[in-house]
């Protein structure tokens, strides 16, 4: 094994199908219109020394070590800011470049430190190859390089000193090593478009700086890693590079966190994880990567992380470490006593977004196949399971339209109910460059995110909408829409049924839709309204993307759907720059719905209850299916209080911290006689636990995930399964003990099995995905290759179809007691429940959930900043501190769900949306009071976490 070198051309390849062919060296080479010199050159196997260019960037032209010799014209320009022209004559050696390359060389040596040997970088230094590239071997101007930032040559000290800034948990700045090259901060604007590094000085002492008289933790800088990829030196390194040493070989395999779905090589040295570094051919991420995907992969091996299997007869006992095989004897057996005792549909499972898609279809098929029923269900309902009835009621796919590289073709873009910046960092990088690059933007949000206004990007309309109000919205840009004729008709008669359309637009024109009356109910202003519907009608091609602040609300599949008609009646659908895109919370959100998760549908989106598909099921898998759908989770939930429902298994899911109304989700996790949790830790959920079995991380197994584009993406083990065993080959063996037997020597067979049984994955394998790298579904006969973009000639279900989208208040409301609406969101440092960012590093950024509160709100009940105040709802209370801020509104509060002790789900109530139970998160009225501290409920849980945690190891219950 070796590492995966991936090659560097030096500058960014040029958008264009038109060529230009030119002679370099002797040899002829044809590349694209635009390109540099220095690419062209590469692209031929030839590597022009250079230091400040990568093609990650564009070219800067400042190190003067790439220069060439160029027939017929006089100097010798930089090959990086040159382009090449039809005929042109270029030298990239001749004894006057290298005398020129030398000069240059001597220079940068000349002024940095030469320690080479004990340098971390050293043997993966730019520098240290290019000195070896132009051949120096000595240096007229001394070699006193510390000089730059410690001493003068006189002894006296420098006032710009600079010691090294270690603050930042995961990498180092020693300026003592920076050349200068200004490739960090140009990384930081032009790939992570933060901006928050600059070159700080002039002349001799020119360096750079996070901001003046600020170290890197304290700057703007969001440790995206960008700066630390593109440094060419030891200025900015990985602490764990330095810890561990230079990495010997790699694996590429797919970030474990957002739905944005980042390629990484993983570099190792033995079965150690050195870092991961963002893969450029990644199509979903183009080498770029976040906090968490690039650092925060140190919970893999925390010390709390449970490695053992356990078991116990009571969740009032601790927890005693048994052996494989009893741990699974013993959860089959419990089953099998529960379902002869209560009946077939006595216990049933959840399956994963964290997994993999092998993993998921295996879960759903041993609680169809194995258990005997359909109850099945998955957290991707809990957060995106309108999108898929909404979308697939409107177009005839559950998913959205476009890959992510099409919002670089979009000239308006929408943001409902999403704050990409912090839960989908890598697609929000690529969206605010197009942003700066002149796209017009419009956020809907009720809360001023970071989209709303950033470095180089502002909204040009913030709809900053009361929570609950999303179909009133949507159905008033439709009404400016239709009424003042800016819809598109021949879009419309071509792609979608004109009756259906006239019916529709009837409806939106009504006066209850009117932005004046919807003004009332959502507090943004009428004029506001019309001006974004106007922008997004007439301003080119118009892109929406949206995620749970759409479709966590009772409401959610009717927002959706209300996208969706906006997308068709301005014919924004098919094509660049367009389309519906929800953007997915978890990894494989994406794929555990279309791996058949949900109780009434089998992979592939197909209803349990059709004969044909679920024959085609029954065949392959030799049992006869229930034709009846299952149970949801709160289903579930309700039935283990009535006393029904007795057993469950949990892979890799804490619904006790992610699903709503905790208190009625312990209340029937305890009413049950058998919860199987496989997991990496004790999470919650594992609280109500009577086995627990040791789950494996993303690092240690094969698989596949799928993410917010359809983008099916391979998942590569790096290192050993530290349990002992994938999650696959656990689900396995537990289908085998309960007398299913399954029969699988790796994952790539579940896939052939997927395949067999899902159309839209007919074509996929893994052979294929190694050779493609990635594809999109659907694949199939229909579309060998893939399909980066849905419904370009014809919606799936034919015509596309107009849906009446009439608005309902939610039943939750605000009153005298509970005056306050709720809602909540995510944050860039935390993921999710936090089991995985809160092991590591990341809780520097974010050590606790707090309460945003508007100054006029705080100051009604005396709150001030940092203090511990009150949230209650009808459903239950918690504390936490307040922090004031204007980010939200008078009479909106918002917080984060990162942190188990602060339990916001103790809050939401049972409301969930029409169609898919989808749980009205967003939604929740509250009242605040100030609070001395943890409300008893905390104190209780704290309690009784503990007392159910506690582990008895093997050897001493022997």
């Amino acid at each position: 094994m070796s590492l995966v070198h991936e090659i560097d051309y030096g500058t960014p390849r040029p958008k264009t199908d038109k060529t230009v062919t030119l002679t370099i060296d002797g040899m002829s080479v044809t590349v694209a219109e635009g390109t540099s010199i220095m690419r062209a050159a590469m692209e031929m196997g030839t590597q022009i020394p250079k230091l400040c260019a990568t093609d990650m960037v564009d070219a800067f032209g400042s190190c003067r070590l790439c220069l060439v010799e160029i027939e017929g014209r006089a100097g010798t320009p930089a090959s990086c800011t040159t382009p090449v022209a039809p005929g042109m004559v270029v030298k990239t050696q001749t004894d006057r470049l290298q005398r020129l390359r030398k000069g240059v060389m001597e220079l940068y040596i000349s002024d940095h430190p030469l320690d080479c040997l004990t340098c971390s970088a050293n043997g993966d230094c730019e520098l240290q190859d290019m000195a070896g590239a132009v051949g120096l071997r000595d240096v007229r101007y001394g070699y006193e390089g510390e000089n730059h930032v410690f001493a003068r040559k006189d002894g006296k000290p420098n006032d710009n000193w600079l010691p090294k800034d270690e603050s930042n948990p995961y990498f180092t700045y020693d300026p003592s090593k920076c050349i200068v090259c200004s490739r960090c901060v140009r990384a930081c604007e032009e790939v992570q478009g933060t901006f928050a590094l600059t070159v700080a000085g002039r002349g001799f002492d020119s360096r750079v700086s996070p901001g003046m008289e600020e170290s890197f933790l304290g700057s703007e800088c969001v440790s995206c890693g960008a700066c630390v990829q593109a440094c060419p030196t030891a200025t900015l390194n990985e602490k764990k590079v330095i810890e561990i040493g230079k990495p010997e070989h790699s694996v590429v395999t797919t970030c474990a966190y957002c739905g944005v779905g980042c390629a990484f090589k993983a570099e190792m040295r033995g079965e150690e994880l050195v870092r991961m570094v963002p893969y450029k051919d990644g199509e979903a991420n183009r080498g770029h990567s976040c906090v968490k995907g690039r650092f925060a992969w140190g919970y893999a091996t925390h010390k709390e992380r449970i490695l053992n299997p356990m078991i116990r007869s009571s969740i009032h006992e601790p927890w005693k470490e048994v052996s494989w095989d009893e741990a699974i004897g013993y959860a089959a057996s419990e089953f099998k006593r529960i379902q002869k005792k209560y009946g077939k549909d006595s216990v049933g499972g959840i399956t994963s977004s964290r997994c993999t898609n092998e993993e998921t279809f295996l879960v759903q098929k041993l609680i169809r196949a194995g258990f005997g029923n359909n109850n099945v269900d998955t957290c991707a309902r809990v957060c995106h399971s309108p999108t898929g009835y909404g979308l697939g009621q409107a177009y005839g796919t559950s998913a959205g339209t476009q890959n992510f590289d099409s919002v670089e073709d979009s000239d308006v873009i929408v943001v409902i109910g999403a704050n990409p910046a912090a839960a989908h960092p890598v697609f929000a990088s690529r969206m605010k460059k197009r942003l700066r690059q002149g796209a017009k933007l419009i956020v809907i949000d009720p809360r001023r995110t970071e989209m709303v206004e950033s470095a180089h990007v502002k909204a040009d309309y913030h709809l900053a909408l009361l929570p609950g109000t999303n179909v009133a919205i949507v159905t008033a840009l439709a009404h400016v829409i239709v009424t003042e004729g800016l819809f598109d008709e021949k879009f419309i008669r071509e792609r979608c049924d004109w009756d259906e359309f006239q019916h529709w637009a009837e409806f939106v024109s009504l006066p209850q839709n009117s932005p004046e009356a919807v003004a009332k109910l959502s507090g943004v202003p009428a004029e506001t309204i019309r001006g974004a519907a106007r922008l997004y009608a007439t301003g080119g091609n118009g892109a929406i993307y949206y995620g749970l602040g759409v479709t966590e609300h009772s409401q959610g599949s009717t927002t959706v759907m209300g996208i969706a008609n906006l997308a068709m009646c301005t014919g924004n659908i098919g094509r660049k720059g367009v389309g519906v895109n929800p953007l997915r919370g978890q990894n494989n959100v994406q794929g555990s719905c279309d791996m058949g998760s949900f109780p009434h549908e089998l992979a592939g989106y197909r209803h349990i209850s059709l004969d044909e598909p679920r024959q085609l099921f029954e065949k392959d898998w030799n049992v006869i299916l229930d034709k009846e759908p299952g149970l949801r989770i709160p289903n579930m939930l309700d039935a283990a209080v009535e006393g029904t429902f007795k057993g469950i298994y949990i892979q890799g899911e804490d619904i006790l911290q992610s699903d709503p109304d905790t208190k009625h989700v312990s209340a029937g996790l305890a009413a049950m006689e058998c919860v199987v949790v496989q997991d990496l830790f004790l999470n919650e959920t594992a609280r109500f636990a009577h086995v627990f079995l040791p789950g494996s991380t993303f690092l240690e197994k094969d698989g596949t995930f799928t993410n917010a584009e359809r983008r099916i993406q391979r998942v590569r083990k790096v290192m050993s399964p530290k349990n002992g065993y994938a999650d696959w080959e656990i689900t396995v063996l537990l289908s085998n003990a309960l007398g299913y037997p399954m029969h699988y020597s790796h994952p790539s067979q579940i896939m052939d099995e997927i395949a067999r049984l899902t159309p839209g994955f007919a074509n996929v394998s893994y052979d294929m995905l190694e050779k493609r790298g990635s594809v999109q579904w659907p694949c199939n006969d229909k579309a060998p290759e893939g399909s980066p973009i849905m419904h370009v000639n014809g919606f799936v279900r034919g015509k596309g179809k107009f849906i009446i989208t009439e608005y309902i208040a939610t039943d939750e409301k605000t009153g005298p007691r509970f005056p306050l609406l709720l809602t909540t969101g995510r944050i860039l440092s935390q993921y999710n429940v936090g089991a995985q960012t809160r092991r590591t590093a990341n809780s520097m950024w974010h050590a606790e959930d707090v309460l945003e509160i508007h100054p006029h709100d705080a100051e009604q009940r005396g709150v001030k900043e940092g203090d511990w105040v009150k949230l209650a709802s009808r459903a239950g209370e918690t504390t936490l501190r307040a922090t004031i801020t204007d980010r939200v509104a008078p009479g909106v509060v918002y917080t984060t769900f990162h942190h188990p002790d602060t339990q916001a789900n103790v809050i939401t109530t049972d409301y969930s949306d029409w169609a898919t139970n989808c749980p009205e998160y967003k939604v929740t009225a509250v009242q605040i009071s100030l609070s001395n501290g943890p409300t008893p409920w905390q104190e209780e849980y704290e309690r009784f976490s503990k007392e159910t945690r506690r582990i008895v190891p093997a050897e001493a219950a022997e």
